[in-house]
């Protein structure tokens, strides 16, 4: 039997926010789910409702019964602070308005966010919730852990909001977040497939040891399941390669896929997708000979990792809009939501 690996929680790798419908079910649209590794702590303590105890004396004074049932666990309170204000993320978790600014020109616009704007007042500034994972380094005897190197924690349902003073002085400005969470069956195998666990996702926290963390990332992103797809056809012309696969392979541009074809070994290598044709064929490019259109056997696998960084739409700004923003007192969650203010300015003239 194998021996057991024990290994500490050591450092924060990566956080990722996920906006939650009004069931708990996660989202993954544009501008839905927000990673980074730029945050300064998350914390959490579990609260539990203290048990009733009964006690009842005898007519001589003495304690006759005594009973007190268990405290029980009913949520956890959290706490997130983040390393600058990062409008992005301030709008995922607490509502209110994403402002952006055409930082280019009107013929080759370059769109950033810039800043942000806070609910209204009366509105919930938490909306639908979130859903949080946080990832850590699993470290044995000094190191990495040889397998699994990584903790990932999940809290399926938390709402938070800003917290604490915000204080402009000569040193950093704090931003916390706090609130609470619970548990959210929906959030069952999460954004991207690879939480292995949802029979557990209705209590408010849990963990494990993974082999995989978004390290390296910074911004909206969107995610897919893993892909595992069978190579039915290949062709290649010198400077790029189709693939058809035997079935539909959910691929979008910007995927990055591993071929292993069978017989046109020379295609094979990791790349990212340039065109998605048909449900059922892909592109990327490759500079090589030439291969004739031909059947062909094989997998295209990928990590279940983000697609390309996703744009955020754009919106028009009008200040006599009561905007769709989760939070606000008259949102409605079947229309598309509003949370982006956009400058016009144009920062030429």
């Amino acid at each position: 039997m194998a021996t057991q690996e024990y290994a500490t929680s050591i450092q924060g790798v990566a956080i990722r926010v996920t906006r939650l419908d009004a069931v708990g079910n996660l989202l993954n649209e544009p501008g839905d789910s927000y990673t980074t590794s730029a945050f300064i702590r998350f914390s959490f303590t579990p609260e539990y409702e203290e048990g009733d105890e009964i006690t009842e004396k005898s007519a001589n004074g003495a304690v006759c019964v005594s009973y007190k049932s268990p405290d029980t666990l009913k949520r956890i309170t959290s706490e997130l602070a983040i390393c600058d204000p990062d409008p992005e993320l301030t709008a995922l978790i607490s509502g209110g308005l994403l402002l952006t600014k055409n930082i280019g020109t009107y013929a080759d616009p370059n769109r950033k966010s810039v800043g942000w704007a806070a609910p209204a007042v009366g509105d919930d500034p938490s909306g639908n919730g979130v859903a949080i994972e946080v990832w850590s380094r699993a470290i044995a005897d000094g190191k990495p852990a040889a397998t699994l190197p990584y903790w990932q924690f999940i809290f399926p349902y938390v709402k938070l909001s800003l917290s604490g003073d915000r204080v402009i002085e000569n040193g950093l400005m704090a931003t916390t977040f706090s609130g609470y969470g619970l548990g959210n069956s929906q959030f069952d195998t999460g954004v991207d497939g690879r939480w292995e666990f949802p029979v557990a996702t209705d209590r408010p926290y849990a963990y494990t040891r993974v082999d995989w963390a978004p390290s390296g990332l910074k911004g909206f992103y969107t995610w897919h399941d893993e892909i595992n797809a069978a190579i039915s056809n290949v062709s290649a012309t010198t400077t790029a390669v189709t693939i058809t696969t035997s079935a539909a392979h959910d691929l979008e541009i910007g995927d990055q896929v591993t071929v292993a074809a069978t017989t046109a070994t020379s295609i094979n290598g990791t790349y990212f997708v340039a065109s998605v044709p048909t449900a059922t064929t892909f592109t990327y490019a490759k500079t090589g000979t030439a291969v004739t259109s031909a059947a062909d056997t094989g997998t295209v696998t990928s990590p279940a990792g983000p697609r390309a960084v996703t744009d955020l739409p754009d919106t028009t700004a009008d200040p006599d809009v009561d905007y769709n923003v989760p939070g606000n007192v008259n949102y409605n969650a079947d229309k598309d939501v509003d949370q982006i203010i956009n400058s016009v300015d144009d920062p030429t003239s």
